[in-house]
């Protein structure tokens, strides 16, 4: 079968519960047609870019699909009708990645739980400390104008 991944946003209004009984009842549908959820992820209540039907934040949820096209059809209808669906994205994929998406890796580095690549160390000296040069031995980089004593 063919895999697809599922990004929706839901209106803040709403609760983690209620966003929660709206993926619960995708993948009861799921088990009931044959398809298979192998991924699941609450991003959780994130700011939004712009504007969406007067609100500024929304839940983020993921979902890994292993299934049909007609029950990608009948997701997608049904989330469309779901007034508390703000956005939906389904796409087709050639496999879905079973470690955690670049988005939840994020959110546990700003927690300190994970710092794979990226260390917390500040850089000592350099350029992009301070926005300016260093100038060892009273010596600058730039080329001041040059007054010639007549005035």
């Amino acid at each position: 079968m063919p895999l697809y991944e599922v990004v929706f946003i839901a209106r803040s209004d709403i609760s983690q519960q209620q966003v929660d009984t709206i993926v619960d009842g995708i993948v009861a549908q799921a088990e009931t047609d044959g398809a298979v959820v192998r991924k699941r992820e609450y991003w959780g209540l994130r700011n939004l870019v712009y504007r969406i039907k007067k609100n500024r934040k929304g839940h983020y949820v993921l979902l890994g699909l292993e299934a049909g096209v007609s029950f990608i059809k009948e997701i997608e209808r049904q989330l469309f009708l779901n007034a508390d669906i703000l956005r939906l994205l389904i796409l087709r994929v050639e496999n879905i990645d079973d470690t955690p998406s670049p988005i939840l890796s994020r959110k546990g580095e700003e927690r300190g739980e994970h710092t794979h690549f990226r260390s917390k160390k500040p850089v000592k000296g350099g350029r992009f400390e301070s926005g300016r040069r260093s100038t060892e031995g009273g010596h600058s980089d730039h080329v001041g104008l040059v007054h010639s004593g007549e005035e």
